[in-house]
């Protein structure tokens, strides 16, 4: 199959599909004259319109502006590197390279990931920041406005010399007919990169295919407009604020992009001066990466020096965005804002500290990979804090489940897999087994795929309001959101099981044992893409049909406290446009602020931590009691035969003791008068049940599966059904137990309370 034409096919699929829903979407938004049939004049003050529009959007200087732009361009190269995602998964689903070559399949994943990681993420990161840092600092524009235009300009001609090589070579493909080979050699000399992202020398020094070069220096344009951008906000944010907002106060965001663009001012400019000694190697005959020289490995330290920041660089915004949605729709405010913001700058700093884990396999000094491996393994404290960070923030919280929260939501647990799989692969030994396998890719993309999108999109339904001043459709926001998860967590610990098994990446063909298990990551691509797509019709189809904005509060923030500096320009623009009421909130619940909580043992945390420990000993309670109720059912299928006693002495050999039954019941008992009430503990507002033992029974019967999983000795028939039937119904005894235990003895607590 002709990999060049069926791509340019779906993206002009794409293109004129959002084309013509924009069109007709225009149209039906405004009544036409002459039996709604345009005439000569409608139609030529309509180009005239264009004509205008166009030379405004091409000169603009406007920060808002340049920001949509930013996202646009940004979008466009997503969807882009989003159909290399689809047709590399499609290929997969088969072993054998059936559908497209294995050199096709190279260079699908080489162009694949410089799109998304250069040419989507930080643009789009970029454009939300030139839209609302200057709103939420209260600067008036950007501290350059023209060569924060410049900037962007510079970017979609780096993209099209970057992917040059798909539309020559689909033009040579149509000249070819028509013309002999000798006039349009050119035509069919260039075609896609195909030696790996990473462009490891000496393959991407001695590749004979032109385009290379066209691809070094459109990388080494987006890296000029990356630094100019990152100037541009480090100036802004130090001289731009107004005179009320302190680095005390500087919003979460703000910090978080002024990090980020210290990073990219470090970082890009080296990845540039590594480009420009490749480009003298392949033209030249300098020796900058061959053996004789400075060697191979040389790029390698000098590509890893920026590819590692360029993680966080991608990495950071989506954290700032997370850190400012997530407080938003629990009715709290962040927890723990300094720690946050100390743990942002503890990664910008270590993430210049760990470039050589890449490297663990080329055979470096032993002494060198040790000292990258304590730094690799120190850097998800950092990360760790945010987590625990929004998970406090979390607690007991007025959650909304919008679709922001959701996502927002989504993103954590994600990006828990993501980040303890990388403290995996940070171990010397571990890595050196895994680093050739999916077992990476799954790790890498929970973290790029599982937040950087998924807060991209929680941010565009979040500040779609303020953008377009109309609602889109919630409900289908939601549903959206859900897949997008859903698509994500089974593509990639997919990846992550078939990689933990060796499955070698970066290989067109793979053996046939693992095709049900690489058909169903492709599933969950197909659903990515899908979510995708319905949130571009979504935000496009919105744009016109949504229902306008009729208040200036349309979160309901004013009532928590948390209308911040971009909320209160939209307030007042919607004022003086619409000449609307400043919205005022029905009733007014305070965010949760630590310096307002009674003074217990240790101040407010004291008096979190009673709460916390004083429930937990409850919950332990009604775990023994559950725990009791629960052994006579175990006995009992124990008894006739169902369950394996045996299988209690894999609980032993877990924790490092002699593979005994009797140790293992003991853990068991222990896991269910601990663990598993803490669980419960943490989760139960989020289970259904109208009633505590019904909630109760349901954490019972989820928790049940894993037991039906970890117990199963191969039991068929009668004895799998009465296996399976006493196990749930044992674990429902122990809901029963833990739930109503629980409920009783909080219930006696408040009833002392009320008596003293």
């Amino acid at each position: 199959m002709n990999r060049a034409l069926v791509e340019v096919g779906a993206l002009g699929l794409l293109a004129a599909s959002v084309l013509l829903l924009w069109l007709r979407l225009r149209r039906s938004a405004g009544p036409q004259s002459d039996g709604g049939y345009p005439t000569r004049e409608r139609i030529r003050f309509e180009l005239e319109h264009l004509r205008s529009q166009l030379g405004r959007w091409l000169t603009t200087t406007d920060h808002r502006e340049v920001g949509i732009l930013y996202i646009v361009f940004g979008t466009v190269a997503g969807l882009w590197g989003g159909v290399d995602a689809m047709m590399l998964r499609t290929e997969l689903l088969t072993p054998p390279a059936d559908i497209w070559t294995p050199e096709t399949y190279n260079a699908l994943f080489t162009t694949h990931g410089i799109t998304m990681l250069i040419f989507f993420v930080l643009p789009v990161f970029f454009g939300v920041g030139n839209y609302f840092l200057p709103l939420l600092i209260g600067a008036d524009d950007m501290a350059f406005p023209r060569v924060n235009a410049l900037g962007f300009w510079l970017l979609p001609p780096a993209l099209l010399l970057a992917r040059a090589g798909l539309f020559v070579q689909v033009g040579g493909q149509l000249l070819s007919p028509v013309f002999p080979q000798e006039t349009i050699r050119f035509f069919l000399t260039l075609r896609e990169v195909s030696v790996g992202w990473t462009l490891y020398a000496p393959l991407s020094v001695q590749t004979a295919n032109p385009q290379v070069d066209l691809l070094l220096i459109g990388l080494h344009l987006s890296g000029v407009a990356t630094t100019l951008g990152a100037i541009n906000f480090i100036v802004t944010v130090l001289y731009e604020r107004a005179e009320d907002v302190t680095w005390a106060n500087l919003d979460i965001f703000s910090w978080n992009m002024l990090v980020t663009s210290g990073l990219a001012l470090f970082a890009f400019p080296l990845l540039g001066s590594a480009i420009l000694m490749l480009l003298l190697d392949r033209n030249f005959g300098t020796t900058f990466f061959a053996v004789e020289g400075g060697g191979p490995i040389l790029w390698q330290h000098l590509f890893w020096f920026w590819g590692h920041p360029e993680v966080y660089i991608l990495f950071l915004p989506a954290t700032g965005l997370l850190s400012t949605i997530l407080p938003k729709f629990v009715g709290r405010r962040l927890f723990g804002y300094k720690f946050i913001v100390y743990s942002t700058l503890g990664l910008g700093v270590l993430s210049f500290a760990v470039w050589a884990h890449h490297m663990f396999t080329t055979g470096i000094d032993p002494g060198v990979r040790a000292s990258f491996m304590a730094n690799s393994i120190v850097i998800a404290v950092p990360s760790a804090i945010k987590v625990f960070n929004w998970l406090t923030t979390m607690w007991d919280g007025d959650i909304r489940t919008t679709a922001p929260f959701i996502l927002a939501a989504g993103s954590i647990g994600t990006f828990i897999v993501g980040g303890v799989t990388g403290v995996f692969l940070a171990v010397i030994p571990v890595d050196i087994l895994y680093h050739g396998t999916y077992y990476v890719v799954g790790h890498f993309h929970l973290i790029v795929v599982g937040i950087i999108p998924f807060m991209m999109i929680a941010a565009s339904y979040y500040w779609y309001p303020l953008l377009t001043g109309r609602w889109y459709d919630r409900r289908l926001a939601q549903f959206q959101s859900v897949l997008l998860i859903f698509g994500s967590t089974v593509t990639f610990t997919t990846l992550l099981i078939i990689g933990g098994f060796g499955l070698p990446r970066r290989q067109a063909i793979y053996p046939p044992e693992y095709q049900f298990a690489s058909q169903i990551a492709t599933v969950g691509a197909y659903v990515i893409g899908l979510a995708a797509l319905l949130w571009l019709y979504n935000v496009v189809a919105s744009y016109w049909r949504g229902d306008p904005v009729q208040s200036t509060d349309p979160w309901d923030l004013k009532a928590t406290g948390q209308f911040t500096r971009e909320w209160q320009w939209f307030e007042d623009r919607m004022v003086e446009k619409y000449d609307l009421t400043p919205a005022q909130p029905a009733s007014v619940r305070p965010a949760y602020d630590p310096e307002g909580e009674p003074a217990g043992a240790l101040g407010g945390v004291g008096s979190v931590a009673e709460t916390v420990s004083r429930n937990a000993g409850m919950a332990a309670a009604g775990g023994f009691v559950g725990t009791v109720l629960m052994s006579g059912g175990l006995g009992t299928a124990i008894l006739i035969g169902v369950l394996d006693p045996a299988s209690f002495g894999e609980i032993a050999e877990l924790v490092g003791l002699p593979a005994s039954p009797l140790i293992g019941a003991a853990l068991f008992l222990v896991g269910g008068t601990v663990t598993w009430p803490l669980v419960f503990l943490a989760f139960q507002e989020y289970l259904p049940g109208r009633l505590l033992f019904e909630t109760g029974l349901v954490f019972a019967t989820l928790i049940s599966t894993g037991f039906v999983v970890a117990f199963y000795t191969g039991q068929s028939g009668l004895a799998l059904i009465g296996y399976v039937a006493f196990v749930v119904v044992a674990h429902w005894a122990y809901g029963l137990g833990l739930s109503v235990t629980f409920q009783y003895l909080r219930r006696r607590q408040r009833a002392r309370r009320e008596v003293g």
